[in-house]
């Protein structure tokens, strides 16, 4: 997400005003196994998760039948690390838009449970966008 420190939070002031921030919070364990399943095409950049998108053949992209690689900061224990600075930096931006009470907040562990919460709050701040036949 973004903005992930105050830093980046003040700057984003300077060039726009937000009016709606989203926060998902999801469990640190969730995070580090999606995270440590995620296996790379290099060349292509297209992604795999072991666990709910896996590539056909165990090991190998779809396309090219080329090695898939774990990033070094997919690995388990690089993943934990990259979790807990994350979670020091982002808490004075959560603090910062909770106190300008445009802080939304969705827990869970599952897209699929949380997208309907997201997609309804959203639906009640963006007017739909007509078709030229609906107009």
């Amino acid at each position: 997400g973004f903005p992930r420190t105050l830093g980046q939070a003040e700057a984003l002031d300077r060039i726009c005003e937000l009016d709606l921030v989203i926060s998902l919070n999801i469990p640190f364990e969730t995070l580090k196994d999606r995270l440590s399943a995620r296996w790379v095409h290099p060349a292509s950049g297209r992604v795999y998760n072991m666990d709910f998108n896996p590539p056909q053949v165990q090991g190998v992209d779809d396309l090219t039948g080329e090695p898939l690689v774990q990033r070094e900061d997919d690995k388990p224990e690089a993943v934990a690390a990259r979790l807990r600075k994350y979670k020091d930096a982002a808490k004075p931006v959560i603090e910062l838009y909770k106190s300008r009470g445009i802080l939304h907040s969705f827990s869970g562990t599952e897209t699929n449970k949380i997208w309907p919460y997201v997609y309804t709050l959203l639906s009640s701040k963006i007017p739909p966008i007509l078709s030229d036949e609906e107009n």
